[in-house]
């Protein structure tokens, strides 16, 4: 049984960006989503977990998997028509390291950040 995400009045979802990058780092893993704020629905992911893109990459926890999985990423969003998205980062996470591998990434991919 699938439940359905909760009904927001329209007045909050008017202040809502669409679209908002979340980033998960673990110490063998990259994964980063995005997600569809008015719905709560996943719009797109990847992961260095999947089994399609491990045999490609070196590493799958290192800035050049970060940055790997930020093109994925931006080439799945644009396939979707996504031009731009949202970053959210947690209060540990600073724009350096594999953060900006992501980022940086997905601009390069065409995405605009806002």
């Amino acid at each position: 049984m699938v439940i359905p995400p909760p009904v927001r009045p329209p007045r909050i979802t008017n202040y809502l960006k669409p679209y908002v990058l979340k980033m998960h780092f673990t110490n063998k893993y990259v994964s980063t989503q995005v997600i569809h704020a008015p719905t709560a629905t996943i719009a797109s992911s990847a992961s260095s977990q999947e089994k399609a893109l491990r045999p490609s990459m070196e590493s799958t926890r290192d800035v050049a998997a970060a940055g790997k999985i930020g093109k994925i990423l931006g080439e799945r969003l644009l396939l979707k028509d996504i031009p731009a998205v949202a970053v959210h980062l947690k209060r540990e996470q600073r724009y350096h390291g594999k953060v900006k591998a992501v980022i940086d990434s997905l601009r390069e991919a065409g995405v605009k950040l806002l």
